[in-house]
């Protein structure tokens, strides 16, 4: 059992990150790449991804954890500039032969 409350770990993945070169990256590397939580820290998201992902009979092995801060975009509205939020994605590295499923019962 991971020293994180399980409340604060459903806190700390918010999304995948489902793009061109997310997708390249997973296939290339064996990683998966999450919008995280600003505050989360590398730790957090790696019991997060076993709690959500690890199977009951198999552990996740999970080899590492990489964060990169996303800084917001400058946007135009009309005269008016503005800023999008920054936020926080981790690219999970996983042990090759094991990958992780986003649906449960998938039909193919």
């Amino acid at each position: 059992m991971s020293a994180f409350s399980t409340e604060r770990l459903a806190q700390v993945l918010l999304a995948p990150v489902i793009s061109e070169k997310s997708t390249h990256v997973g296939e290339k590397n064996n990683q998966v790449v999450f919008r995280v939580a600003r505050d989360a820290t590398k730790p957090e998201i790696k019991a997060a991804v076993q709690e959500m992902f690890g199977k009951k009979d198999e552990k996740l092995d999970i080899l590492s954890v990489r964060i990169v801060n996303v800084r917001g975009k400058e946007k135009r509205f009309g005269k008016f500039t503005g800023r999008r939020s920054s936020w926080k994605k981790a690219y999970v590295s996983v042990k090759p032969g094991q990958e992780i499923t986003f649906a449960e019962g998938e039909v193919k």
